[in-house]
This record gives C-alpha cells, sequence and structure tokens, in this order.
C-alpha cells in the first residue's frame, strides 16, 4: 500500500519548507545540501510539479509546495506520536512555549507553579518575545499563546481569553484640582489590527478629551513596567484587562469609569495542526483553560 511513498524524500522537502533552506535542512537531517536537493528533485518529478521556486540567494515554495506542506508536516508528526508511545518513559518530557514578554510575566508565570504541581514530569520552558514566531517554520517551538484579532487558518487554535482596554489606577487615586494636569501612563500597545489603542481614543470615547491638553505623560516601553508604574501612584494607566487581572485581584489597582473600554483582541493557544494530541501540549492546553474560569 505504501510501497512507492517516497519517504526519504517527503522528510527532506518538510525540513527545507519548514526551514526556508537547504543548507539548513541537510544540518538538520545530517545529510549535504546536494543531498536534499536531490531528495527534492526526486519528489517533484515523482509529483510532477515544481515544489520551491529556487534562486541564487534563497528558496520559498511554490504554490504547489505551500499546500502540501501542512499535509506532510502533520503525517510527519503522527508518526513521531506513534513511535512515542511504545518508547520507554523519559525521566521527563520538555514543552516550548512562546508568548509575548508582558503576558509571560503578568499571567502565565504566576500561575505556572500550579502546573508544575499537577506535571512534574514536563519541563516547561518560555520563548519570550514581541516578535511573531511562524510555528510552522521553527519546529523547536511546541506552542503559543497570542493575542489574536484574526484566525490563522494554518494553525491550530484554541481560544482562551477575551481582551479589552480600560483605565485604572490605585484605589486610593484622586483627580487632579481645577486646573492641574492629569498624570498619565503612556505604553505602546501592540497591535496587528487598525483599531488604536492609544490615550486620544480612550479619553474621545470617556469626553475627556481636554486631559491631553497639558497632561503629564510618563512613557514607557513596556506594559509591565506602565502597570508597576501606576501600582506605584504615578498615574492613571490604559491596560489590558488580561494583564492588569492579578493587581486587580490583589487590590493594587483599580478600573477608572470601568464602562469606557476599547476593544482588544483574543488570547489564544495555537500549535501546528496535529501538535495538539501530543502529550504534553495537550496537558498544558487543558491546564490553561482551568486558569481562565471565573
Amino acid at each position: 500500500m505504501f510501497a512507492k511513498l517516497p519517504l526519504t524524500a517527503l522528510r527532506g522537502f518538510e525540513s527545507a519548507a519548514r526551514l526556508s533552506s537547504f543548507k539548513a535542512a541537510a544540518q538538520e537531517l545530517n545529510v549535504s545540501p546536494a543531498a536534499i536537493s536531490h531528495q527534492v528533485k526526486s519528489l517533484e518529478a515523482f509529483l510532477g510539479v515544481q515544489l520551491f521556486k529556487r534562486s541564487s540567494q534563497n528558496v520559498r515554495l511554490s504554490a504547489d509546495g505551500e499546500r502540501l506542506h501542512p499535509h506532510i508536516h502533520r503525517a510527519l508528526l503522527d508518526i513521531q506520536h506513534g513511535l512515542q508511545l511504545l518508547s520507554p518513559p523519559r525521566a521527563a518530557q520538555s514543552l516550548v512555549v512562546s508568548t509575548t514578554p508582558a503576558f509571560a510575566s503578568l499571567w502565565l508565570i504566576p500561575r505556572l507553579g500550579d502546573f508544575h504541581r499537577l506535571h512534574p514530569e514536563i519541563d516547561v520552558s518560555l520563548h519570550s518575545s514581541n516578535e511573531v514566531v511562524d510555528l510552522r517554520r521553527d519546529a523547536s517551538i511546541d506552542l503559543a499563546i497570542r493575542a489574536l484579532f484574526m484566525t490563522d487558518p494554518q494553525l491550530f487554535e484554541q481560544p482562551l481569553l477575551d481582551e479589552y482596554f480600560g483605565v485604572y489606577c490605585r484605589p486610593d487615586w484622586q483627580p487632579p484640582a481645577a486646573n492641574s494636569p492629569v498624570e498619565l501612563i503612556d505604553v505602546p500597545w501592540l497591535s496587528s489590527s487598525n483599531l488604536a489603542v492609544d490615550w486620544p481614543a480612550w479619553c474621545a470615547k470617556a469626553g475627556t478629551l481636554g486631559w491631553l491638553d497639558d497632561a503629564r505623560l510618563r512613557r514607557y516601553d513596556e506594559e509591565q513596567h506602565a502597570l508597576q508604574a501606576a501600582i506605584a501612584g504615578h498615574g492613571l494607566v490604559l491596560a489590558s484587562n488580561v494583564l492588569v487581572a492579578d493587581a486587580v485581584a490583589r487590590g493594587q489597582l483599580v478600573g477608572y469609569r470601568p464602562e469606557v473600554r476599547l476593544p482588544g483582541a483574543r488570547y489564544s493557544v495555537v500549535c501546528v495542526p496535529g501538535r495538539e494530541r501530543e502529550a504534553a501540549v495537550r496537558f498544558f492546553s487543558e491546564w490553561l483553560l482551568t486558569q481562565t474560569i471565573g
């Protein structure tokens, strides 16, 4: 039934497609770049289509290659998973999770101890960056937690938390006296949409545009630093309800005019289709859901 399947060529193709490089694929599979090139050419001859567009600088998938790659990647993951089921148990499993530094420090890390207690056999490593990792090309990342404004049809997605933006302050914060400037903590909230998440947008919705004429702006580059400034009493902060949740639960911050909100994204777990069935990924995803209840 499978006698004619070019398994070696399929493995070489998957590696080259994921890494966008014959040289990198050769290093991963411990063969020469010429061997990868030969494997890809033999697969192209087998299928009768061109899978890569080649240039002197690099290679990139053709339209047919883009169609084929997710199927081959998923099939090889299934084979790997099946082999792991029969392999001797290891002392620990590894799981690499990618997310933003703000979500890692303000939401995920404070809760990770519970996961370690429930699954001591799984070693979790965090990859924190504001850059979006291409999970289809970087197989070292098992899953990512992202704030999404739209679904990526090429990834498996499990929704976690709905986000909005509001203004928060210390419980003892008092509005400034008449003709005195208000202190506003400013941070560039990253967004992949065209929605404005900033003080002008919030003030316009709240009817407080006059604040901006002489406001004292306290600017920070990182979301977690802006929240720490608000907790220290340096002014009002425009923040994600997800990232500020623990500070609110501890009584360090409270909502100011909570009825005024700006729309945000949806935090979701995403991974390459097929990986959601791997034990460590499944356990971590199921645990994340328990942390969003209530």
